[in-house]
C-alpha cells in the first residue's frame, strides 16, 4: 500500500511540479507582500483592488488561530512570531481598506490581543530586531489611517513604546540609502512615516533595472502608489502573473531560474529522493553545467551578493558531487573582493545560510585547492561566531538554522550516514533556505512543496520497515551460524547492519546490504578471535583452512567462523552468478585468505613482542582492517556487468588502496591508548617509537594531517567520472569510508555498547518528526500494525458519511490541494473531491 502511494506521489511530482521549475511558484508565499499588492487600487475602478487574486488569498488563508502565514510557537524563536504579528496587521489593514472580511479582522485582533505580550516580551530590554522596529510602528500607523484600531494589551505598552523609540533613533541615525545597512531604509518605503519626506525623484533614482525597489514586492507596491511609475507597474504585473497562480506572492522577486532548479535538485539529493528522479536531476545538472561554462557577469549590486554567492556555492557542490569538472574559483570570487568580504563581515548573521553553503562546498576539497582552503577558513570563522551568539542581531538566526550550523561544524561530512542525513533534512524546517527578504532570514525557502515533503516522509518510513525486516534476516543468520553466541569479544550484529543500511543508499538493493552486513559480522568475530581468544595454533589452523578453503580438522570457534564464512561466500557466488553469469568463488576466497593472513601476522607480532616498522605495519594493517573485504565483493552485485579484473586487480585500484589505508588510520587514532594497554600494535604508537621526541599532540597532529591529505586524494578518485571503476563501485567505496569515519571520528563508537543506540533508533524505528506536514492520509506507524484506508468519491454531492465514524476522518484532497480534519465540515458538500478515512 505504501509503495503505491509513493509511486502516485512520484507521478504527480513529475507531471505537475518538475516541468514548472522555471516559474517562481515554489517560493514560499509572503502574506505581508501579498497584502501590499492587494492594497493597490484598480486605476479604472478605484473601489476595487488591481490584484484581486491577492485580496482573495488574504481572505481565504487566515489560520484558525487568527494569523496569516506559518508560525509554530518556539520559545527560542523571536522572528517567526514577530513576522507573524506584522503580517496579521497588514492583512487586516487591507481587508479594512476594501471593507471585506470583518470576521477575519475580529479573529486577527483577538490573536494580537492574546499573543502580543508573549511575542513582544521575548525581546529582552527592548532590543528588537531592526526590521521589526521599522515595520511594526509603521503598520500600526497605517492601520490607524484606514480606521483600524490595533489595541495591544496594557502589559505591552512599554514594549510598544520601545518600538516607536527605536524607530525614531533608526530614522535619525541612518541615511535613506546607507551602504552599511544590508537592507537600507528605502527598502522599507511602505512603512516609513509620512513625516519622513521622500521625493519621487529619490524613489525613481533607486529603482532596479527590472522596475523594482530592491526587488521587494511590498516596497515596489508603495513606490507605485507614490509615483505611478510604469516600470514599477510592469514589475508588479509580472510578479502577479508569474507567482500569484494561487494568489500569493513571495517576499522577493525576481529569483534566478537556475537557482530555483539547483535548489530543487539539492532538495531531492538531501531528502534521499534521487532514486525516483535520477533522470530529471541529471537533466537539471546538465543544463546548469552548460550555463556554468559561460563567463559570468560581475555582480553590480551589493544587495544581490547573497543570492549570487549562495547559487554559485550550491552549483559547485552539486556539479562536483556528480562528477562534473568545476573550479573553486566559480564561487570563491568573493575572496578577491575586499568590499564583499567587508560587507559579509559586517552583516554575517544575514549571510548565515550563504556561509553555510560555502562551508559545505569546501567539504569537497581536492588536493592543492588552496583557494577552497581559504573559503573554508573564512566561512568557518563566521559560522562559529554566529552559533556562539557573537552577532549584532541574534534574532535573525532561527533555532532550526542554528542547529544545522552546529551539525555542519560539529560532524565531518565524511562521518555522516546518508539515511540519518535524510532524516535531519526532513525534520529541520530551515534546512534549505536563503535570506533574501526584509524579514526573518529564513522565510525564503527556495523550493517548498508539500508533495515532495510527503514523498520524502513516506519513502523514509518505508525504508525503515524494509531495514527492520532485513535486520531480522541478519540476526537470524547470526544466530543460526552461532556467531552471535561465541561467548567472547563483541556482539555487533545490529551495529553492523545499521551502519551498512544507513550508508549504502542503493535503491532496492537488499542483497548488498544484507551480505555486506554479514561480512562485517564475520570480520568482527574473527578479528576478536585472533586478538583475544584463539591460541596461536588455532589461529594458524584457521588461517590455513581459509587459504585452502577446506575446514577439515577445525573445531570449536574456528569451525564456527569457517562455516559461517563458507555460507557467506556461497551466498555471494549465487547472487553474483544470477546477475552476471560469473563465478567469483576464487576472488572471494583470495580476498578472505589475505585478510585472515594479515590477522595472523598481527597476532604473531603482538605475542612475540616484536615491533615492525611503520611501513611494514601499514602494509599489513591496511589489509587487516578489512575495508576492501567488505566493499569489493559488494561491487560485483552493484556493478555486475564490469570485468572482474577492474575490481579485484592486485595490487588494488588506487581508490581501494586509499580506502584501506585511511580506514586503518581512522581505526588507530582513537584506540591507541587502549591498544597500548593490551600490548597490541598501533600506527600512532609505532610513530612515537620511531620519533621519540614527538609529544602526544605532535603524533596525533601528524596522523590527522596525513588523513586529511589522503581523504582529498580519495575523494578525487570517487568523483572522477573518467575513473575505470563504475560509479556504483566508487560510491560504495565512499560509503564504506563514511562508516569507518562515523565509528572512529572522535572515539571508538563501535566498541561502545551504548553510543550508537540513539542513532539506530532514529534510523530503523522512530518515524521522522515533521510537525508542519499534514499528510492526506496517516503513515503506517500512526495506524498501528494493520492500517486500513478507505476512499469514497463524490458522484452527486452525497458521500454517505454515515458509513464512517467521524473520528476516523483524516482529510480531503481537492485537485492538488489537501486539507486536515478540522476543515472537512466546510468542504464535504463539494462535488469534486475525495475524502480519506482510516
Amino acid at each position: 500500500m505504501e509503495s503505491q502511494s509513493i509511486q502516485s506521489l512520484v507521478n504527480a511530482i513529475k507531471r505537475e511540479i518538475l516541468p514548472n521549475l522555471g516559474s517562481h511558484s515554489f517560493l514560499s508565499p509572503s502574506p505581508y507582500d501579498t497584502a501590499w499588492l492587494a492594497m493597490i487600487p484598480d486605476p479604472r475602478q478605484h473601489d476595487c483592488p488591481m490584484f484581486e487574486e491577492c485580496l482573495n488569498w488574504v481572505l481565504h488563508n487566515q489560520k484558525e488561530e487568527g494569523f496569516w502565514g506559518d508560525y509554530d510557537y518556539d520559545e527560542h524563536e523571536t522572528s517567526d512570531g514577530l513576522e507573524c504579528l506584522a503580517s496579521a496587521i497588514v492583512c487586516m489593514t487591507v481587508l479594512k481598506k476594501w471593507h471585506v472580511g470583518s470576521p477575519l479582522i475580529e479573529k486577527g485582533l483577538k490573536f494580537i490581543h492574546e499573543n502580543a505580550e508573549l511575542l513582544l516580551s521575548r525581546n529582552k530590554h527592548g532590543k528588537f530586531p531592526r526590521w521589526i522596529a521599522i515595520i511594526l510602528p509603521g503598520l500600526v500607523d497605517l492601520a490607524h489611517a484606514v480606521g483600524l484600531e490595533i489595541i495591544f494589551p496594557e502589559s505591552t505598552e512599554r514594549a510598544i513604546a520601545d518600538l516607536f523609540s527605536n524607530r525614531q533613533r533608526i530614522l535619525k541615525r541612518e541615511e535613506l540609502v546607507d551602504k552599511n545597512q544590508y537592507y537600507p531604509l528605502l527598502s522599507y518605503l511602505e512603512v516609513l512615516p509620512r513625516t519622513y519626506k521622500i521625493s519621487h525623484e529619490t524613489i525613481l533614482k533607486h529603482l532596479n533595472g527590472d522596475g523594482s525597489l530592491f526587488q521587494s514586492p511590498s516596497a515596489t507596491s508603495s513606490a507605485y502608489l507614490a509615483t505611478g511609475n510604469k516600470e514599477c507597474l510592469a514589475y508588479l504585473q509580472s510578479l502577479a502573473s508569474n507567482c500569484a497562480s494561487n494568489g500569493a506572492v513571495p517576499s522577493v522577486y525576481l529569483v534566478d531560474e537556475d537557482l530555483t532548479k539547483l535548489s530543487m535538485a539539492y532538495q531531492l539529493v538531501k531528502l534521499g529522493l534521487t532514486e525516483f528522479f535520477d533522470r530529471e536531476k541529471d537533466e537539471i545538472l546538465a543544463q546548469i553545467y552548460r550555463n556554468y561554462k559561460h563567463e559570468k557577469p560581475i555582480t553590480k549590486s551589493i544587495h544581490s551578493i547573497a543570492a549570487e554567492l549562495y547559487k554559485d556555492s550550491l552549483e559547485f557542490w552539486l556539479l562536483r558531487m556528480h562528477g562534473y569538472s568545476v573550479s573553486p574559483s566559480s564561487f570563491c570570487w568573493f575572496l578577491e573582493r575586499e568590499e564583499v568580504r567587508d560587507h559579509i563581515e559586517k552583516h554575517s548573521e544575514y549571510f548565515s545560510s550563504v556561509l553555510l553553503n560555502v562551508y559545505r562546498a569546501s567539504n569537497l576539497m581536492l588536493p592543492d585547492e588552496h583557494q577552497l582552503e581559504k573559503a573554508r577558513t573564512f566561512s568557518k570563522n563566521f559560522l562559529e561566531k554566529i552559533v556562539s551568539g557573537g552577532t549584532r542581531d541574534e534574532s535573525i538566526i532561527s533555532s532550526s538554522h542554528r542547529k544545522m550550523i552546529e551539525h555542519e561544524l560539529g560532524l565531518p561530512w565524511m562521518a555522516r550516514l546518508d539515511h540519518l542525513e535524510h532524516r535531519l533534512w526532513l525534520e529541520e524546517k530551515d534546512a534549505c533556505v536563503l535570506w533574501m527578504g526584509k524579514f526573518s532570514c529564513h522565510r525564503s525557502s527556495l523550493v517548498h512543496n508539500q508533495d515532495i515533503m510527503q514523498l520524502a516522509v513516506q519513502n523514509f518510513v518505508l525504508r525503515q520497515s524494509v531495514y527492520r525486516m532485513e535486520l531480522d534476516v541478519v540476526k537470524g543468520w547470526s544466530e543460526t551460524t552461532g556467531l552471535s553466541k561465541m561467548g567472547f569479544g563483541r556482539e555487533k550484529t545490529t551495529y553492523s547492519y545499521f551502519a551498512v543500511a544507513s550508508s549504502v543508499y542503493l535503491p532496492c538493493n537488499s542483497d548488498v546490504r544484507v551480505l555486506v552486513a554479514k561480512s562485517a559480522i564475520i570480520v568482527t568475530v574473527a578479528d576478536d578471535f585472533f586478538d583475544m581468544e584463539g591460541s596461536l595454533e588455532d589461529l594458524e589452523k584457521l588461517t590455513d583452512a581459509v587459504q585452502r578453503w577446506d575446514g577439515e580438522g577445525l573445531s570449536g570457534h574456528a569451525k564456527t567462523i569457517f562455516e559461517a564464512l563458507n555460507d557467506l561466500v556461497a551466498d555471494f557466488r549465487v547472487k553474483s552468478f544470477k546477475q552476471s553469469g560469473k563465478d567469483i568463488k576464487k576472488n572471494l576466497q583470495h580476498i578472505w585468505g589475505e585478510t585472515f593472513h594479515s590477522w595472523l601476522t598481527e597476532a604473531k607480532w603482538s605475542r612475540s613482542g616484536g615491533a615492525p616498522s611503520i611501513h611494514e605495519y601499514l602494509d599489513v594493517g591496511m589489509t587487516s582492517v578489512a575495508a576492501h573485504t567488505l566493499v569489493l565483493p559488494s561491487t560485483c552485485l552493484a556493478s555486475p556487468t564490469r570485468p572482474l579484473q577492474q575490481l579485484w586487480s592486485n595490487p588494488y585500484q588506487p581508490i581501494t588502496k586509499l580506502l584501506m589505508v585511511i580506514a586503518r588510520l581512522l581505526n588507530d587514532v582513537p584506540g591507541y591508548l587502549k591498544e597500548e594497554k593490551q600490548g597490541k600494535l598501533n600506527f600512532v604508537l609505532l610513530y612515537l617509537k620511531e620519533n621519540p621526541d614527538a609529544s602526544i599532540e605532535d603524533r596525533i597532529k601528524f596522523v590527522q594531517l596525513l588523513l586529511d591529505q589522503l581523504k582529498k586524494e580519495f575523494l578525487q578518485h570517487v568523483l572522477d567520472e573518467l575513473c575505470e571503476l563504475p560509479k556504483p563501485s566508487r560510491q560504495l567505496h565512499l560509503w564504506c569510508l563514511k562508516v569507518f569515519h562515523m565509528f572512529y571520528n572522535s572515539s571508538n563508537r563501535y566498541d561502545s555498547d551504548t553510543d550508537m543506540l540513539h542513532d539506530i533508533q532514529k534510523a530503523l524505528v522512530v518515524p521522522p518528526q515533521v510537525p508542519k506536514l499534514k499528510p492526506l492520509r496517516p503513515l503506517p506507524e500512526q495506524l498501528g500494525p494493520k492500517p486500513r484506508v478507505f476512499v469514497t468519491k463524490s458522484l452527486s454531492g452525497q458521500f454517505g458519511l454515515e458509513r464512517f465514524p467521524r473520528k476516523s476522518f483524516i482529510g480531503y484532497r481537492m485537485g492538488s490541494q489537501t486539507g486536515p480534519v478540522n476543515r472537512w465540515e466546510k468542504m464535504y458538500k463539494s462535488s469534486s473531491f475525495k475524502l480519506c478515512f482510516a
